[in-house]
């Protein structure tokens, strides 16, 4: 006779985003694997808006399968997905971010790949796209460098907690998310994880739907967030990341032209003005992070 699946626990943080989580609970009810061996927990982070309605009306419609966890105590998303991995159930726990999507054989293939490769930490391919109307260039800048999930595990030893699969003992192993880090938690928790001798692995085979961020205001608001959690790495975790000097001029300065013009040109087809505007973004990214990093760096964060 076959063995029973492992139980999987989804854990899905979300802040005021009712749009996003609709369209990431909708995908993740929808799967091939049996609805009695997995369970859903949308873990609100303290929403204003309409957010925990919307997570309410799907664990009315499916009180056996979705449940609304709120973290409203600590602000982030690590935080959030500390109280989804308290509450959960399963053996297997798989991470993704409201607003993402995923195919309806996500599970299924996901816990194959696991269990046939009796892997312990997993990462799975990140394909960014273009939603309908918000053609931009900060969309196209978002496709181009999207999340090189393959390279975070094989050079830095973390993948990102929006495409993330570990199972339990990990957590048992290693510990949560560093609740005091505003961004990064995920590379502080893989590294520890990678200290603690577990395999990290990539998975091509397992594609999950990102859209891209097409408002360069929301662009830089995130950059501003992770150069705030670079600081805070650099406060709570100095030999993890390496301290920079606030008088190096490789924080001020732009990308290098030859090397940023063949990024972008390797894959895509760009006119000269969209490389030039491409290049125009990237350089405000690296000074919007800079600036996160002085403001947290310098006490403001505080």
């Amino acid at each position: 006779m076959p063995s029973e699946p492992p139980f999987i626990s989804v854990i899905i943080p979300v802040y005021n985003d009712p749009r996003g989580i609709r369209m990431t609970l909708d995908a993740v009810i929808d799967q091939t694997y049996p609805k009695a061996a997995y369970e859903v927990l949308a873990v609100d982070n303290g929403s204003t808006d309409d957010t925990q309605d919307v997570i309410r009306s799907y664990e009315e419609q499916y009180p056996d399968l979705v449940q609304l966890l709120v973290e409203d105590e600590v602000q982030g998303p690590a935080a959030a997905r500390n109280t989804g991995v308290a509450e959960s159930e399963g053996s297997i726990l798989a991470f993704i971010d409201a607003d993402m999507t995923v195919e309806e054989t996500w599970l299924e293939h996901a816990i194959a790949s696991m269990e046939s490769n009796d892997w312990d930490y997993m990462g799975c391919n990140v394909e960014i796209y273009v939603e309908d109307g918000k053609d931009t260039l900060t969309a196209k800048y978002n496709q181009i460098f999207g999340f090189p999930i393959q390279k975070y595990i094989e050079e830095q030893q973390f993948s990102g907690t929006g495409c993330l699969f570990t199972r339990r003992e990990v957590f048992d192993e290693v510990g949560n998310f560093d609740e005091r880090l505003f961004s990064g938690e995920d590379q502080e928790f893989g590294n520890r994880v990678y200290d603690a001798g577990f395999g990290q692995h990539y998975q091509p085979a397992i594609t999950m739907y990102h859209p891209a961020r097409s408002s360069l205001t929301s662009l830089l608001k995130k950059h501003f967030r992770l150069g705030r959690g670079r600081a805070q790495m650099q406060r709570y975790h100095p030999s993890r990341v390496k301290k920079p000097s606030v008088l190096n001029p490789r924080n001020y300065l732009p990308p290098h032209p030859i090397r940023f013009y063949k990024s972008v040109t390797e894959v895509a087809t760009l006119t000269w003005t969209e490389v030039i505007l491409l290049f125009f973004i990237a350089y405000m990214k690296r000074l919007t992070s800079t600036a996160g990093w002085a403001y947290e760096h310098f006490g403001e964060g505080d």
